[in-house]
């Protein structure tokens, strides 16, 4: 049985009623510049595995890197990817070898049927129902089929490379926490959080706050009218299951964590203490998780692509869905290389399951993925990380497959995390997404206090940021990347240091 089959019968077995919804994805074949650059950083990501210290992933000086040629020997994915990564793609190319393959789909008499039924009004008299979107971010559609006609489907449509749920997300587990003790008696400027990753150091070496910077995030939304937040929602969007983006929709959480997350990238200090890494930096918020009844994958590729469309820098991304196969939703994986070739690094949580778990997408292969420590430098007892496996891919050469990686990449705190919530509030939580977003202020800064957004472009800037955030770290747990601390502990002073040091 091949993988199609394989996630088809799946999909029938596990689907309760006759009809399934279901993200159709396309092969897209890349040719050029586009296969070059996705093989050649899939090579990059897969030597990672083979460091013994967080300095080998570091990248050569800039004025090295214009004469470099790839080595077999060095792990640096620049040096990996050599001039594979010398021509930028614009956007509007890579969306257009992203569209490329859907129209097959939607040129199938099956698939034509499923469409009318789809956008048939929902009652009589009514008035019809939108077209499904296409999202040349991820190369999918979503299709709500017959159980017979998704069997059908794969039978008559070349080309699919992937058929896969709709699957409900919700809410990422977190737990309020008490604030700590001694951070209120003796941290008087800042959460423990901004001391202990470097941020108020790198504040005062270089005057470094994010200024010029965009961060999305996707999340439950953001109260924009909190008075750490206020002028820092530069961009808002609202997505419903299907990924329409909602008409008409206003800057709001639709719980607390949005705003949390929002609060440790770029809160302020109205309540008498810093709580954002990067306090001058403006927040792009989609709104893709309904804090009572979650969302969905498309929800999130929509809120993806929107980003992307937005021209952030970064974007942050506190939610997944728990995946228990070592392989990852390709959807995603489609997604991110997007994000990656439009120059934007996609920072992820690995997941609140523990040891042996991980969250989808932030396991992906080109996500850079966070785990969570207390104050004490300790991993978090629900911390996710494991090995996944790529077993089939258009971006990884044959002979190299199956190809295990370790995730997460790195750690930042995420135990009593003090940041805003909604009612010009706060609260300390407790989750890998209180520290994903440390790392995404962490690029902020390091964005603001250098050239990187002048010398470098498209995959070429994503790579550089993920090295130098990576490379910089504070070397903990076992030599090399673990399941625990990735490669350690995060520290932007010193991800601005060797930056600068090479160039940048």
């Amino acid at each position: 049985m091949n993988e199609l089959n394989r996630q088809t019968e799946k999909i029938l077995d596990e689907a309760e009623g006759q009809r399934v919804e279901v993200i159709v994805q396309m092969v897209t074949e890349r040719s050029g510049d586009h296969l070059r650059l996705a093989r050649a950083a899939g090579q990059a990501l897969a030597r990672r595995r083979m460091s013994l210290s967080p300095r080998d992933v570091l990248p050569p000086s800039y004025a090295a890197q214009e004469m470099a040629k790839p080595t077999a020997e060095s792990s640096s994915m620049r040096a990996l990817m050599g001039k594979a990564t010398q021509q930028a793609l614009g956007l509007a190319e890579i969306q257009k070898v992203g569209a490329m393959g859907l129209d097959v789909l939607t040129k199938s008499d099956l698939v034509g049927k499923v469409l009318a039924r789809m956008m048939s009004p929902a009652k009589k008299g009514g008035a019809a129902r939108p077209r499904p979107r296409q999202f040349w971010t991820s190369r999918c559609m979503m299709l709500t089929m017959e159980k017979e006609e998704l069997q059908q489907l794969t039978r008559d449509v070349p080309n699919i490379r992937s058929v896969s749920l709709n699957r409900r997300l919700m809410l990422p587990p977190t737990m309020e926490s008490k604030p700590l003790g001694f951070e209120e008696a003796e941290l008087l400027s800042a959460t423990w959080g901004l001391e202990q990753c470097g941020a108020l150091a790198a504040w005062g070496a270089y005057g470094a706050r994010g200024k010029g910077v965009t961060v999305g995030l996707l999340d439950t939304g953001v109260d924009a009218s909190h008075p750490d937040l206020a002028g820092r929602v530069k961009k808002w969007a609202e997505f419903d299951s299907a990924g329409h983006k909602i008409t008409g929709s206003t800057a709001h959480d639709t719980d607390e964590h949005g705003t949390h997350c929002a609060g440790t990238i770029s809160g302020g200090n109205t309540s008498g203490r810093f709580i954002g890494v990067a306090p001058e930096v403006k927040i792009a918020a989609g709104l893709v998780l309904d804090g009572a009844v979650g969302g969905t994958d498309l929800q999130v590729l929509a809120g993806i692509e929107w980003a992307v469309e937005s021209a952030v820098d970064v974007l942050s991304m506190s939610l997944g869905g728990l995946v228990m196969d070592s392989e990852t939703p390709s959807t995603y994986t489609e997604a991110i290389l997007s994000c990656v070739e439009a120059g934007i690094p996609v920072v992820a949580a690995i997941g609140n399951e523990g040891h042996q778990t991980t969250g989808s997408p932030g396991n992906d292969l080109f996500a850079l993925s966070v785990g969570a420590i207390d104050q004490r430098l300790r991993v978090a007892g629900f911390s996710g990380g494991r090995t996944q496996i790529i077993h089939q891919s258009n971006f990884i050469n044959e002979k190299d497959l199956p190809l295990p990686y370790s995730k997460p990449d790195l750690v930042a705190p995420g135990v009593a995390v003090v940041s805003s919530v909604p009612g010009g509030k706060w609260k300390a939580f407790n989750g890998t997404s209180m520290a994903t977003p440390h790392v995404a202020g962490a690029i902020a800064l390091l964005l603001g206090a250098t050239t990187i957004r002048e010398k470098e472009t498209g995959s070429q800037r994503a790579f550089l940021i993920q090295e130098l955030i990576t490379g910089a770290v504070n070397e903990m747990g076992e030599a090399g990347q673990d399941h625990r601390y990735g490669f350690g502990a995060l520290n932007i002073l010193r991800a601005i240091d060797f930056a600068r040091q090479r160039g940048y």
